[in-house]
């Protein structure tokens, strides 16, 4: 049995309202008006004076059964006429209704056949608390479709940007094994590192993939503790300091004095700083400076990150926490890196209560990573 759409619903709803009315009506108006004439002819008599007399009752009678015939005749004329306007009405009506849920679920069906660009057409100018219930309905599907469209445009730059960073080992790999087979390269220790290098690459591509994958899922959990930060940035650092020192680059620690424990899980809290530290040094010439430094606001502890390497343009801030995101498309990763240390960060940050930022005066004006924490109770 085919099921009736939305549109023949609301017609045959307010048509059947309409022809209750109408029945309502004819049985108030039976029932009504012989009471309501003999009323109106009581007050007249006593108006002029009872001169109607004895007669009245023969004159109502006489009276009421022509005004009985007046109404119906006029009713017969009024109720087709009512009944042919109310159902334009209800036509009009149930298309206004319909039409735009009928356009709403053609779009619905072209976003699940994966055309995201798909948007309702709204009003211009108008805000959400003039809408009706039905545009705001429009305006939240398109609000979806946008999310959505971003979501898949992220889906396939992501699927482009794994391609990229997996295809530049491998063929880097592949090239060194190709010129062993054909004796082009020697077979000797420098190769056989060198394939070792980019396999150790690859290696570490995959297992920050499946880091990222875990965290944004939350399949993590976090073993939270007071935490002497003093001690923790002082222990990254010693970690790190063979790095500091290949590149001959300054690491300045200026912490003030009695700042509070701070809320956190101490392995996510050396994942962060290695990341943002390995990011500054890898961006901070030969002879530069690096400096960590924190401070208290409020409830949260402030931790920056600054160095005066070769710093950040303005229209490149915005994306800086993005996966794989380059500021410079046509440059290998320095180091070696994944490209989603920072972007890691940030979610194991905000995972803790706290939040992330980047700031940088421009090009070759240095720049600083901060986050906060929050304090041990």
């Amino acid at each position: 049995m085919q099921k009736i759409n939305f549109f023949w619903k609301v017609f045959i709803a307010l048509n059947l309202v309409i022809l209750l009315s109408l029945f309502v009506m004819a049985v108030a108006f039976r029932l009504s008006v012989p009471s309501s004439f003999t009323h109106h002819m009581v007050n007249m008599d006593a108006i002029m004076g009872g001169r109607m007399g004895m007669g009245t009752n023969i004159m109502n009678a006489d009276l009421f059964t022509a005004f009985y015939k007046s109404i119906n005749e006029s009713l017969r004329i009024a109720i087709p006429i009512a009944l042919i306007i109310s159902l334009l009405a209800s036509w009009l009506i149930s298309r206004q209704v319909a039409a735009p849920l009928k356009r709403l679920f053609v779009a619905v069906q072209r976003i699940a056949g994966g055309q995201y660009h798909e948007r309702i057409p709204l009003p211009e100018n108008l805000s959400e608390y003039q809408m009706d219930d039905i545009q705001r309905l429009s305006l939240g599907f398109n609000n979806m479709a946008a999310s959505l469209e971003q979501t898949e445009s992220m889906r396939r730059q992501l699927i482009g940007d794994i391609s990229h960073e997996l295809r530049t080992p491998l063929t880097t790999i592949k090239g060194s094994l190709e010129g062993l087979m054909d004796g082009v390269l020697p077979a000797d220790k420098a190769t056989y590192e060198q394939i070792h290098s980019e396999a150790g690459r690859l290696e570490r591509l995959v297992e920050d993939l499946q880091e990222l994958s875990r965290i944004e899922g939350g399949a993590y959990n976090l073993n939270l503790s007071p935490l002497n930060l003093s001690e923790s940035i002082h222990t990254v650092s010693k970690h790190l300091q063979p790095i500091f020192q290949d590149k001959n680059i300054r690491l300045e620690i200026n912490l003030p004095q009695g700042l509070p424990a701070v809320m956190v899980d101490p392995d996510r809290l050396e994942q962060i700083l290695v990341n943002l530290l390995s990011n500054a040094v890898n961006y901070t010439p030969e002879a530069g400076a690096i400096e960590i430094s924190a401070v208290q606001e409020d409830k949260m502890v402030r931790i920056s990150v600054h160095d005066n390497g070769i710093g950040i343009a303005a229209e490149h801030l915005p994306h800086i926490f993005t996966r794989f995101y380059r500021i410079d498309k046509s440059r290998a990763r320095p180091g070696g890196g994944s490209g989603i240390g920072l972007t890691i960060s940030k979610h194991l940050v905000e995972a803790h209560g706290g939040s992330m930022r980047v700031e940088s005066a421009g090009t070759g004006k240095g720049s600083t990573f901060s986050f906060t924490l929050p304090i041990a109770d």
